[in-house]
């Protein structure tokens, strides 16, 4: 009986120290060991905290963590040893085709390093073994070359492409201008709105010429940065008309209107000189290709006879 009484008195006692000893076990579990703090501590002063890797770079991929800055450096010592005017002018390229990728200027030299040696090393190793150690040497060489200069052919072949995009599409974007700045839109706005209808690379830039108004540039100023940044003869007039007329103070919606024509013309006249010089390039075709199969078809038949008729004359 006395036992009973005395184990129902400590039942409550001995339930309140499990759950406080789970509670606990619980936290010694979750809190940090004071082992990890104290390595933390020691490689905080062996190392700086911004050199040791994150969560975030420990999950990425190995290219982003090795390959990616190892060609940033490369690209930096090599772009360091060139000129600056000869990076400005890539860097200028690189805008002219719409800044592809978003590559700077040392990571496209970087890119193009990377891309030869990549080339002519692939041609050495997997295709070269099959001839004698000249020739390798000769066609991997040229390979490199093909792998360094195809970058720049590239960005060359996407600035014309870019050109003539802007000359077509203008005609239309300043009709466009000029119906938003007649309905009572100021200028940015009437470009903002044509920016938002189409997406193309004249859209594209009147956006950043857009952005860079909003941020505080005067507007003959963001103007000049477009047509510098384009180099396109059609967009630099209109934009030296409309700086001229901003200054003189003609109605914007009057100039708009006549440049809009002028430019439909020249379109329509580019137009021309195209369907004028597809004469010449039919010529080509007919005479290296058409020609000679009508030849063959036509005096096929007659040339045995002919070769028969020499060689009884001769005897």
């Amino acid at each position: 009986m006395v036992l009973e009484l005395v184990s129902g008195a400590l039942a409550p006692v001995l339930f309140g120290v499990l759950v406080a000893g789970t509670i606990i076990a619980i936290w010694m579990t979750l809190a940090p060991s004071k082992a990890a703090g104290a390595v933390a501590e020691r490689m905080s002063g062996m190392v700086e905290p911004s050199r040791l890797a994150t969560g975030d770079e420990i999950q990425s991929s190995f290219a982003e963590r090795i390959l990616l800055p190892f060609f940033r450096r490369v690209s930096t010592t090599v772009a360091g040893l060139l000129p600056q005017q000869n990076l400005e002018k890539i860097n200028m390229s690189l805008i002219q085709a719409g800044s592809p990728g978003n590559l700077t200027a040392i990571e496209f030299v970087g890119l193009r390093i990377v891309l030869g040696v990549g080339i002519g090393a692939a041609y050495f190793l997997l295709l070269g073994h099959a001839d004698s150690l000249f020739v390798a040497a000769r066609n991997a060489f040229i390979a490199l070359f093909i792998g360094f200069m195809a970058p720049k052919f590239w960005v060359s072949q996407r600035i014309k492409k870019r050109k003539i995009e802007i000359r077509r599409s203008l005609p239309d974007a300043l009709d466009m201008l000029t119906i938003g700045v007649e309905a009572g839109l100021a200028f940015e706005s009437a470009l903002l709105r044509v920016g938002e209808q189409w997406e193309n690379a004249l859209t594209q830039e009147f956006r950043r010429a857009v952005s860079e108004l909003r941020i505080g540039v005067p507007r003959n100023d963001a103007l000049r940065h477009m047509a510098e940044r384009n180099q396109v003869s059609e967009l630099s007039t209109f934009i030296a008309v409309l700086i001229q007329s901003n200054m003189l103070g003609m109605s914007i919606a009057q100039v708009l209107h006549t440049q809009a024509d002028q430019m439909r013309l020249k379109r329509r006249q580019m137009a021309e000189e195209v369907a004028h010089s597809a004469t010449v390039k039919i010529v080509i075709v007919l005479v290296l290709f058409i020609f000679p199969a009508l030849f063959i078809v036509v005096l096929g038949p007659v040339v045995p006879k002919m070769m028969e008729s020499f060689q009884a004359m001769a005897r």
